[in-house]
């Protein structure tokens, strides 16, 4: 009996890995809006050329930073010796669960948030409140609001520099050189995109190693961090095309001087968060330098109405993917699945 529950646990720790870079894959696929919307509104590239760049610089980020965020989902949110297996994948199956029904809805929610919520709903359902570290909720539930404010400010910041560095030359001339300089900045918010983004399914996988007593303490192998980051870079380049349509064209329009502006804004924001290991949403910061660099020129230039209904997107993510999560986990026990 005992090996044959070895046998059970170890292949349930292979579902959670093969879920988890399934959801890294829709991370990438719901989050290619993220990377790319501003370069591709801009029209500096096209959509397959802009994927495929976002894509190369997700994957290189995974030999740029460290594993800072990876410990904050993974142990920072939820007491590891009072979940199992089972948790994790309810939480999981929770977060791909709103990851889909938001990507259909064209909504720019937060794969990081659904995430958070699918494994705390679950912990909770599980363990009760006592399993979750109220302390390591802080930062991520703050940084909801403070993540697109950040980037608005940045991003208002950027705006009024360049502005003010490109005042003497001609609109032509100033066109030309942020359409290359779009390259960089769009280069720079995917690095920050995988260095935030690619970590959370690392938390995850370490965590399933850990519970399932593969492993005797928490440190994230070479191998989950590649295979993380390549299944999120799979994903942009897949893409999320609905959604693009909404970050590049219905929240403000934009031009190269303010896709520069937005995706640099947004890159210092992500590279920040995930030197402290914040896991914040790349989605929000982006959103939030989009509207600052459309409130740069005037406030009616931002279309607040779409902005309002993401917003309400965002609130609503880590509660309905905490109920989703813990509503599979009760089913799967019930089911005694």
């Amino acid at each position: 009996m005992g090996s044959l529950g070895s046998l059970g646990s170890l292949g349930l720790i292979g579902v959670i890995i093969v879920l988890t870079l399934t959801f890294e894959f829709s991370n990438g696929w719901h989050d290619a809006a993220n990377s790319i919307a501003t370069i591709v509104s801009t029209r500096v590239l096209t959509p397959f050329r802009a994927v495929a760049w976002a894509a190369f610089w997700n994957f290189v980020a995974a030999f740029l930073f460290g594993t800072a965020v990876a410990k904050t989902i993974g142990k920072g949110l939820v007491h590891i010796e009072m979940v199992n297996e089972h948790v994790l994948l309810a939480g999981l199956m929770g977060a791909i669960l709103w990851n889909m029904i938001t990507l259909i809805l064209g909504l720019p929610t937060s794969s990081s948030h659904a995430l958070m919520g699918g494994y705390g709903g679950a912990a909770v359902t599980y363990a009760g409140f006592r399993a979750l570290v109220l302390g390591g909720w802080t930062m991520p539930v703050l940084f909801i609001f403070l993540a697109p404010i950040i980037g608005l400010i940045v991003s208002l910041l950027v705006s009024i520099i360049t502005s003010w560095a490109v005042r003497n030359h001609r609109p032509q001339k100033v066109d030309r050189w942020f359409r290359r300089l779009q390259l960089f900045s769009a280069a720079g918010y995917s690095l920050g995109h995988g260095a935030n983004d690619a970590q959370k399914g690392m938390g995850i996988i370490t965590t399933a190693l850990v519970a399932g007593g593969l492993m005797k303490t928490y440190a994230v192998p070479n191998w989950v961090l590649i295979c993380c980051y390549l299944a999120m870079a799979g994903g942009t380049m897949a893409g999320g095309w609905r959604v693009i349509k909404t970050m590049g064209q219905r929240i403000t329009k934009l031009n190269p001087f303010g896709g520069f502006a937005a995706e640099a804004s947004g890159a210092l924001t992500l590279l920040g968060t995930a030197h402290f290991g914040i896991p914040v949403s790349t989605t929000h910061t982006i959103t939030g330098a989009i509207v600052g660099v459309g409130a740069s020129h005037r406030l009616s230039a931002v279309r607040w109405g779409v902005t309002r209904r993401i917003v309400w997107a965002w609130v609503l993510t880590i509660p309905g993917a905490a109920l989703f999560g813990s509503a599979i986990y009760y089913l799967s026990r019930l089911l005694h699945l």
